[in-house]
């Protein structure tokens, strides 16, 4: 499973972590990714979404059908 989010397009942001002596290594900040499965009642099915925690109050706030348009107008399969 990648580390994006489906609808706010959240990917993994990298920067260094630093040590006490001031060296600098690679490291990597990945979202919250949750794997969610919501009930599409204009298709009759399910649709499971990968979603950050950001994303999922997104849905929680304008619907899940117009997460979904959301995601298919980004390109996005569902």
């Amino acid at each position: 499973m990648s580390a994006h989010c489906q609808l706010t397009g959240a990917k993994p942001g990298f920067g260094k972590n630093i040590s006490h002596s001031h060296r600098r290594t690679s490291r990597r900040f990945d979202p919250n990714i949750q794997r969610k499965r919501y009930w599409l009642p204009s298709e009759g099915r399910h649709v499971r979404l990968t979603l950050s925690t950001k994303g999922i109050k997104t849905v929680d706030a304008i619907g899940i059908e117009a997460a979904v348009a959301r995601i298919r107008a980004r390109g996005g399969k569902v």
